[in-house]
């Protein structure tokens, strides 16, 4: 969410912004906005100009009651009523147009850096960098999927018979590789200074509201029936809701948490589940980076999640590449985002394994976030980044570490994890 002041004195800078992110029908929410504020702002002038009045008043009344001119004074507690009906009713108009306005703010997207690519949707995202050399041996790659059940590793068609699709049954080596995966990215961003979290799986909807846009929000979120509660898409939601609320003192920044969880997904949008896939499913589990930091260290930070994410993947000797979104590509919350993308050699292309994001000081005015500083408080910067979200991540290391024979190579930082093994059969 924008500070209001920006609008105020810079509406225009607000409106080339939504322009950059193509969401043109958004413009007439600056001019509501401004509007609205304008009136809350002459209903608060009013209410103080009649709260002063009322004050003053209330002084005569003793002194007229104490020269015995109880008819003025009578009149003068009339007036008094008055202004206590206006204020009332000023106050009702108040809450109307703060709620009108948030309303719209929560709507209207967030500036994005100046070093956003402009362009109307994923097709237009700017490859970044390349890490690994991608291969493709001379034998046929099957589908991951049959990789999987021919190692007695997955188990679809139960699962569509529990849940639908988009749900999945792993099983044996599969589902102990799945495991080992997590457990060495959580150990994997312990050493690298985070500290590990594993939060609620369900958040209240003010917490919804304070991390994610309306659009995510309803394309995304399963809500509990007759509670106010969600089940997380992502732990970011439960990690940065942590925070709601709070003022930090400066020396507590930054706070670099890592953070496993399931995670649940509606996928709406998603042109339908696969039956026969995990790419895209509305359960799965992920470990994840979170920070929060003053404002002028978060391009510094951003670089180094959405390294860790690259260095995690090439330690598996799995190849990725970086992928810069662009503007109409950015959710409302995002200032700037990278995508980290494996190589897939079946397909002889990448695809996403993980999103890194800097959303400004967005969720930390939504949230209610300060920091404590001697002068004024602030709202620090939020960001997150995908460490790894198996099952879609063994779609890339299925395909990446596949012998001739169909059996999988275990690379060694995993080993340990999977007692010992070198290879799954």
């Amino acid at each position: 969410m924008l500070d209001i002041n920006l609008l105020r004195t810079n509406p225009e800078l607000v409106r080339e912004n939504i322009r950059k992110k193509f969401q043109d029908e958004k413009l007439k929410l600056v001019d509501e906005v401004i509007e609205f504020d304008r009136n809350f702002r002459e209903a608060k002038q009013k209410g103080d100009t009649l709260r002063n009045q009322r004050k003053v008043i209330s002084k005569e009344i003793g002194a007229l009651m104490g020269k015995g001119l109880k008819e003025d004074a009578e009149k003068a507690k009339g007036r008094v009523a008055e202004i206590a009906k206006e204020l009332e009713d000023l106050e009702v108009l108040e809450a109307d147009l703060t709620a009108k306005i948030r309303e719209r703010m929560l709507v209207i997207p967030n500036l994005i850096d100046e070093s956003v690519p402009i362009g109307k949707d994923d097709s237009e995202n700017v490859e970044v960098e390349r890490f690994g050399e991608p291969a493709v041996p001379d034998f046929e790659i099957p589908y991951h999927v049959d990789i999987m059940e021919r190692l007695k590793g997955i188990d679809l068609d139960s699962a569509r018979k529990t849940s639908g699709n988009g749900f999945y049954y792993l099983c044996g080596d599969i589902a102990r590789l799945h495991s080992a995966i997590l457990s060495y990215a959580r150990d994997f961003m312990i050493d690298r200074g985070f500290t590990y979290y594993i939060p609620p799986f369900m958040i209240r909807g003010d917490v919804v509201t304070g991390v994610m846009s309306f659009t995510e929000m309803e394309n995304m979120m399963y809500k509990i029936e007759g509670e106010d509660l969600y089940l997380i898409g992502t732990s970011e939601h439960s990690m940065i809701g942590k925070f709601i609320d709070t003022i930090l003192d400066e020396d507590q920044l930054p706070q670099a948490l890592t953070s496993y969880s399931p995670c649940f997904r509606k996928e709406v949008g998603a042109h339908g589940i696969e039956e026969r896939g995990v790419y895209r499913i509305h359960q799965f589990e992920k470990q994840e980076m979170v920070v929060v930091c003053k404002p002028e260290e978060s391009k510094e930070w951003f670089v180094k999640l959405y390294t860790n994410t690259v260095d995690f993947f090439r330690s598996l000797d799995i190849p990725v590449r970086t992928l810069e979104c662009c503007s109409g590509d950015l959710a409302d919350l995002k200032v700037k985002s990278i995508d980290v993308e494996a190589w897939s050699p079946r397909q002889q292309k990448y695809f996403e394994v993980g999103s890194c994001s800097n959303l400004g000081d967005a969720q930390a005015r939504r949230l209610g976030i300060r920091v404590r500083k001697e002068g004024g408080n602030y709202y620090p910067h939020t960001l997150n980044n995908t460490v790894v979200a198996p099952p879609r991540m063994l779609i890339a290391f299925l395909e990446n570490n596949l012998n001739e024979d169909g059996s999988i190579n275990i690379p060694k930082p995993l080993q340990m994890y999977m007692g010992g093994k070198e290879v799954i059969r």
